[in-house]
């Protein structure tokens, strides 16, 4: 079953439409909330799997899945990456009328051109072409953030994490001469 994203997707009117399409739309992201390790920005990471870049530090999908009764087992500990990915396909259909819901279908078709619903009965499929998709140079971390035009990425790093990447980041930026697509900040 196709999905209900569209490009006027939550713009329920004419000025909406206009403001997002002519203004919104074009403008710089300032991320000030994410799951992003600095690290993986720094090393242009491509995620092995959609189970890496979706789920594995994301404590609003796991506590949909626990809310859902999945077992923590296929949460957060030794299940495959495969069986906490199904476990998550089958929590989703129960977070209609949640952001969860919109946001899994939104990146569903925005990074990987996948316009299905993701449940238990898709949830096979879609791994294996979101993790075909993901091998590409398009998907590392550090083009997604360009062709996002990202410019502020706010990580969410332990308080006892040093700087390390941070800095070095920023000398890189420093000896190429240009401004990184991109600043990170420890919020």
């Amino acid at each position: 079953m196709k999905t209900f994203i569209t490009e006027d997707f939550l713009l329920y009117n004419e000025t909406a439409k206009r403001l997002y399409h002519e203004t919104a739309k074009g403008l710089p992201i300032i991320d000030y909330h994410n799951h992003l390790q600095q690290n993986e920005i720094y090393e242009d990471k491509n995620y092995h799997n959609i189970y890496n870049i979706w789920l594995s530090g994301d404590h609003y999908k796991w506590r949909a899945m626990r809310a859902n009764g999945i077992e923590e087992n296929l949460i957060t500990g030794n299940g495959s990456d495969l069986e906490k990915f199904k476990a998550w396909a089958k929590t989703v259909p129960n977070t209609f009328g949640n952001p969860l819901y919109h946001w899994t279908h939104l990146e569903l078709l925005r990074y990987f051109e996948i316009d299905d619903l993701l449940d238990e009965q898709s949830a096979e499929s879609i791994w294996t072409y979101a993790n075909e998709k993901l091998q590409s140079p398009e998907l590392s971390v550090r083009s997604i953030l360009a062709k996002d035009k990202v410019e502020l990425v706010g990580t969410t790093d332990d308080p006892t994490d040093d700087l390390n990447y941070h800095i070095k980041l920023k000398e890189e930026a420093i000896r190429q001469k240009c401004r990184h697509p991109f600043a990170l900040i420890m919020v």
